[in-house]
């Protein structure tokens, strides 16, 4: 019989999880609404992209200034300032009265949903003290398993309902829920070190780098592709200050903005490549599928995002028995069959229009979804193995920096696949086979570099009771 979660693991994970809940599901919410936010506020779709791409700058942004905040304030002080900073980012972009408006607004959202889920698989991971940590990642994680599936359905469904604003305000219950609930139930912040200096370096190097691989990614969405001078300048741009960073942060070692050391770790190196794969089989399809639903079968917005709700339930059932078995196995045959599965699942899609009914593709988005569910879980708990208790902040910066990446280079990958093969005299529908296969190929590349990652039972599963010990004092995440 499994053993219990601790009280304080329990009612941190809740108070954590409720107030990520607005976070992820904004960002897929908004997916379905760019055409009609466009209409509404008299702008045109480029404009209007600016929306998403301007959060995705500001997450960028802040993402790796975690580690520092975390070891400046704790943890709950920052969680709960991201939180307010996301919360006034929702309300006000719901008071928005033009695109440029709208921008801005959602930057500020940005600024507090890139704090939040770092900071929050940190808290998680060192409240858990190396115990149980696919369980305790099972739990925590389902924000993000969650929202790129239920979160075009949402949308659909309030655009369909409602006014355009309530894809912002819908965020505000769990935020000041999740505000009440981190004031309430989060261990008070301990070992914070108020004289922990920036590193103003990197920042000038790793934030505009990061920032500009996003925008890159994201323009070359468009036509033309990576041709285009906005898409390749910031690649080119992006790609070297990230280069300058990497050296900065080894010479500078202990106090480096991001402890880039830790990629020499096959834990984190590994788990970091999977994620970035992950990214690509889940965020990049997330485009392919719902286009596929309405080009190819003839669905509307709506009728796209609840046909993907097969993969999302696959997902959700998944997560009980990966967060068992990553305790007990460990992570590589976890990670092996669960990428295998996406695999396996996607190629019904690759095999054009008319080859599978709805009926079975339906069935092969619920296994796609189960596979999925087995990928990122254990991915996150191996990238902690090992650590040292002031490390995994910045293991988790490196893990999430990898997965948004993925996630927006599988994107603009699948898009200029599907505007290359329409330019080039194909057809849409030998597009999508094309771009499908491209996404069978990530996974099965993802099978084989899984086979790096740790084997056999964690012994964080058979260990006694691990008490939370103050950041000031080193502790391993065990296990590896």
């Amino acid at each position: 019989m499994a053993e219990k979660l601790d009280r304080t693991v329990v009612r941190t994970a809740t108070a954590l999880v409720i107030g990520a809940l607005a976070v992820v599901f904004d960002t897929t919410i908004l997916s379905v609404a760019l055409h009609t936010l466009a209409t509404d506020l008299h702008t045109s779709v480029a404009q209007i992209q600016w929306v998403t791409t301007g959060y995705l700058l500001a997450l960028a942004a802040t993402v790796p200034l975690s580690a520092w905040c975390l070891a400046r304030w704790g943890g709950k002080r920052v969680w709960m300032v991201a939180l307010a900073i996301f919360l006034a980012g929702s309300i006000l972009s719901g008071l928005a009265w033009n695109a440029e408006s709208l921008i801005a607004f959602r930057v500020i959202q940005g600024v507090g949903g890139g704090l939040m889920l770092p900071v929050m698989m940190t808290m998680m991971m060192e409240v858990a003290g190396g115990r149980q940590l696919g369980r305790v990642s099972a739990v925590v994680g389902l924000p993000a398993m969650a929202g790129p599936i239920l979160g075009p359905v949402v949308g659909g469904l309030i655009l369909a309902l409602g006014d355009w604003r309530w894809v912002f305000w819908v965020n505000i219950p769990f935020s000041v829920l999740g505000l009440i609930l981190a004031w309430r139930m989060l261990p008070s912040d301990r070992g914070r070190d108020p004289r922990r200096r920036l590193d103003v370096v990197g920042v000038l190097l790793l934030v505009p780098g990061l920032a500009g691989l996003l925008l890159g990614l994201s323009d070359s969405v468009l036509n033309g592709g990576f041709a285009r001078l906005d898409a390749w300048l910031p690649l080119v741009v992006g790609a070297v200050l990230v280069a300058a960073f990497v050296l900065w942060a080894l010479r500078k070692r202990g106090d480096a903005l991001v402890d880039v050391r830790l990629l020499k770790v096959r834990t984190v190196w590994s788990a970091s490549i999977l994620l970035f794969l992950s990214g690509v089989a889940l965020y990049g399809a997330m485009l392919l599928l719902p286009l596929f639903w309405q080009e190819q079968r003839g669905t509307d917005a709506l009728g796209a995002g609840l046909l993907l709700v097969p993969q999302g339930l696959g997902t959700l059932a998944c997560r009980p028995l990966a967060g068992r078995l990553i305790d007990r196995i460990g992570a590589r045959w976890i990670t092996v069959v669960g990428f295998a599965i996406v695999a396996v699942s996607t190629i019904p899609f690759a095999l054009g229009p008319t080859a599978a009914a709805d009926p079975l593709l339906l069935v092969a988005l619920f296994v796609r979804g189960f596979g999925l569910g087995a990928i990122t879980m254990p991915l996150m708990v191996a990238s902690y193995q090992g650590l040292e208790r002031e490390q995994i902040a910045h293991s988790s910066i490196l893990t999430r920096t990898a997965q948004q990446l993925g996630g927006s280079f599988g994107t603009a990958l699948f898009a200029v696949l599907l505007q290359a093969a329409v330019q080039g005299g194909s057809s849409l529908s030998s597009a999508f086979d094309t771009a499908f296969w491209v996404a069978v190929g990530a996974t099965v590349l993802g099978v084989g570099i899984s086979f790096v990652l740790p084997s056999g039972r964690s012994k964080a599963a058979e260990a006694a009771p691990a008490p939370v010990v103050p950041a000031a004092q080193p502790e391993r995440v065990r296990g590896a």
